[in-house]
């Protein structure tokens, strides 16, 4: 059987772009546990055009919210040309019966135990409604199929070594999607960091290990990281702030070559990271803990997220300031988004906070889905817009490309130099993320397949750069 795996995006930003900068684990992961002999090809809308006129036998399409429209309008797309589509990935795991008005199956959670099970019965004529995935034990899994993937990512080399996080953020889905905190063998993922076969040489350099939260297990992330030395790779990941309080495990990390990593900081008000649901995080110690992590040369990015209930538009765009005096070399900013399956959906979606007059598109992070508390919506849209434009403006991304200069490594140095120049040059022509409200030459209603029914939402982190929490699932 042919199978296309799809994985659907909308445009985020003004103009789009053809190139990005990594892509998501999720399709060539897909791809690389699905049996023989069906053969499979990987399209990412965001980077390729979709043939809707494929040989494939099979669509696989998985998706996020804020992409949903263009899922749906696929999959009718599909469908008139008589093809058998199915869904699966964090939208569908949480909207079941919206996604079954236009997929001919979805598969929810997971994907491991039950795509294979799916081929089988789509190949015996037995194709059910519902497979719910659970979560993976994480052994014996292959390389992802990195040949898959087109040349329009800068990075190629996304891995993955854990799933799961042990906190519980409010606008988070990762306990529900991902229960527990998994391992993967080390010797597996040390075959995938090794994996070469890439044409440049800063792919196969690189290794971004697409996991929520790699350093929680200290025994497993020193043990990986032992291995990790020989192989002279260049990599980041994403952990909580506490390993700035293990000197030795910073050191480690430098010795393995980790050229930078991604922290949810999320704000910097203490009412706010109490909306958050992040006690964790605390405010004295941004400052230290980003020092001791630059101090080994590793590039800091993190994520701050607009639209808590204490915030206001000042609070917001003080962040632009603050975000530079405590020496974030590459930083993330999104509205806080109330996707379903988090707590901060249950508690606003209670209060009759969220906005049912806004579609699928509204919910990508860049844009507003419920009504703020202590604003307008349109008053936290321009609030998050400033604090954007302030961040990636030149003279604040010159400044944060100088800086790195005289105390980053070299990769690291260069990480963060092309991030920023990437952003500043999306500032410069402005490129800003899309208003929603204003754009009608986008998708912007579900396609009349699908009847008229009120929304739910799904969750994922959007703190995180856009793909990050979709690697397991399909």
């Amino acid at each position: 059987m042919k199978i296309d795996i799809i994985i659907a995006y909308i445009q985020r930003y003004e103009f789009g772009h053809e190139y990005d900068f990594v892509p998501p684990i999720t399709g060539i992961h897909l791809a690389a546990i699905t049996p023989a002999p069906h053969t499979v090809k990987v399209y990412h809308q965001q980077v390729d055009k979709i043939n809707l006129d494929t040989d494939a036998d099979l669509i696989a399409i998985s998706f996020f919210s804020g992409f949903a429209l263009s899922a749906y309008n696929l999959a009718v797309a599909f469908k008139k040309r008589g093809k058998t589509v199915i869904a699966g990935g964090p939208h569908v795991t949480y909207c079941h019966d919206e996604a079954l008005e236009y997929f001919d199956a979805i598969v929810t959670g997971e994907a491991e135990s039950q795509w294979p099970r799916l081929l089988e019965d789509i190949e015996q004529g037995k194709l059910k409604q519902k497979y719910m995935g659970g979560p993976c034990d994480m052994q014996d899994l292959p390389t992802p199929r990195y040949d898959l993937l087109p040349d329009k990512f800068f990075i190629k080399k996304v891995i993955q070594a854990t799933r799961g996080c042990p906190f519980s953020c409010s606008f988070c889905t990762v306990p529900s999607l991902n229960p527990g905190f998994r391992l993967r063998p080390v010797k597996d993922v040390i075959r995938d960091a090794g994996y070469d076969q890439f044409p440049y040489w800063w792919q196969r350099k690189i290794v971004w290990f697409w996991d929520d939260n790699l350093t929680i297990k200290r025994p497993y992330i020193r043990e990986l990281l032992q291995e990790m030395i020989p192989l002279k790779k260049w990599w980041l990941t994403q952990a909580s702030m506490d390993i700035a309080k293990d000197p030795e495990l910073l050191d480690l990390m430098k010795a393995s070559g980790c050229i930078g990593v991604f922290l949810g900081i999320e704000s910097f008000g203490i009412d706010s990271l109490a909306d958050a649901n992040k006690r964790q995080n605390k405010i004295a110690n941004y400052s230290t803990a980003v020092k001791a992590i630059r101090k080994r040369g590793i590039a800091v990015m993190a994520g701050f997220i607009a639209g808590f209930d204490h915030d206001d538009e000042a609070s917001i765009i003080a962040m632009a300031d603050q975000l530079m005096e405590i020496g974030i070399d590459v930083p993330f900013l999104s509205i806080m988004t109330p996707f379903r399956g988090t707590p901060i959906y249950q508690s606003l979606h209670q209060e009759g906070r969220i906005l049912d007059d806004r579609n699928w598109n509204f919910y990508n992070g860049y844009n507003v889905a419920f009504t703020p508390k202590k604003i307008s919506e349109s008053q936290l849209l321009q609030a998050h817009r400033a604090l954007w434009k302030k961040s990636f403006s030149p003279w604040y991304a010159f400044r944060r490309i100088v800086r790195g200069a005289f105390t980053l490594r070299t990769g690291a140095f260069l990480m963060s130099m092309f991030m920023n120049a990437f952003y500043s040059y999306k500032r410069v022509r402005k490129n800003f993320p899309i208003d929603m409200t204003k754009r009608k030459n986008l998708i912007q209603q579900l396609p009349p397949l699908l009847s008229t029914s009120k929304k739910e939402n799904q969750g994922m982190n959007t703190s995180v750069p856009v793909a990050a929490g979709e690697s397991t699932f399909f």
